[in-house]
């Protein structure tokens, strides 16, 4: 079955709005590690908007399923998760400024980079997995920075899916089978939400996580946040 963590970076920004403590970051995790999810993941950004530095070293201890850190490794973030020790560290190549993560690596510019920076983190035991665009013919290049896993950036299938969900889902198909060659393991995350998550994760082979955050805590304003986990759970199970 495909592990389910949420993302809370948006239970963040809503108690950033009002400056105090609520909603609670902490008990966030709490609760959705209780309700079946299956990991919980965070992506501070260097100005601290949502998930904050202390944020970091607050859910540490309360994260008994999988702690996945997101972010641009800049030389800051790289200390805090090697201090830190996630079971997985995602890198995303987003600009300080980007209201949300808008595109994968490309590891054949960035090859030695990606090199230096992953065999920090696997040093440290710490699992790695690189933010990938829908193309095939970058998984060579992702396999050869030593990297664990590989992120499918799935905006692209979520904005097609609707129109075309077959072409929508190609490119993504590819890239997993490729990555599969490779040995990479295979994540994915971005604009999931309850109405495409089943339709890609029937169709991805070897889809062993997927990163849900702003969809889900969206729902869950609807339909509560125990109920939504469950309802995402579902859409991930295999019969």
């Amino acid at each position: 079955m495909t592990k389910l963590s949420v993302n809370i970076n948006k239970i963040a920004t809503i108690r950033n709005a009002r400056g105090a403590e609520t909603p609670s970051v902490t008990e966030a995790a709490i609760k959705i590690q209780e309700f079946g999810g299956q990991g919980i993941t965070i992506h501070p950004r260097p100005d601290e908007r949502h998930i904050t530095r202390k944020d970091v070293y607050d859910l540490k201890p309360l994260v008994y399923t999988e702690f996945n850190i997101e972010g641009n490794p800049h030389r800051p973030f790289i200390d805090m998760v090697l201090e830190v020790k996630p079971e997985q560290v995602t890198l995303v190549p987003d600009a300080d400024d980007a209201i949300t993560s808008n595109a994968g690596w490309d590891c054949e510019k960035n090859l030695d980079f990606l090199k230096s920076v992953i065999a920090e983190f696997k040093n440290a035991g710490i699992r790695t997995s690189i933010f990938l665009d829908p193309n095939p013919e970058m998984v060579k290049f992702a396999a050869e920075t030593g990297t664990d896993r590989i992120e499918l950036y799935t905006e692209a299938y979520a904005r097609n899916y609707e129109t075309d969900k077959e072409a929508a889902i190609k490119p993504y198909y590819e890239t997993a089978v490729e990555a599969t060659k490779y040995g990479l393991g295979i994540n994915a995350g971005h604009d999931l939400s309850l109405d495409n998550l089943k339709y890609f994760a029937d169709n991805i082979p070897n889809l062993l996580e997927v990163s849900i955050g702003h969809a889900l805590i969206s729902e869950a304003l609807y339909l509560g946040l125990e109920n939504t986990i469950q309802v995402y759970l579902k859409r991930l199970a295999k019969w």
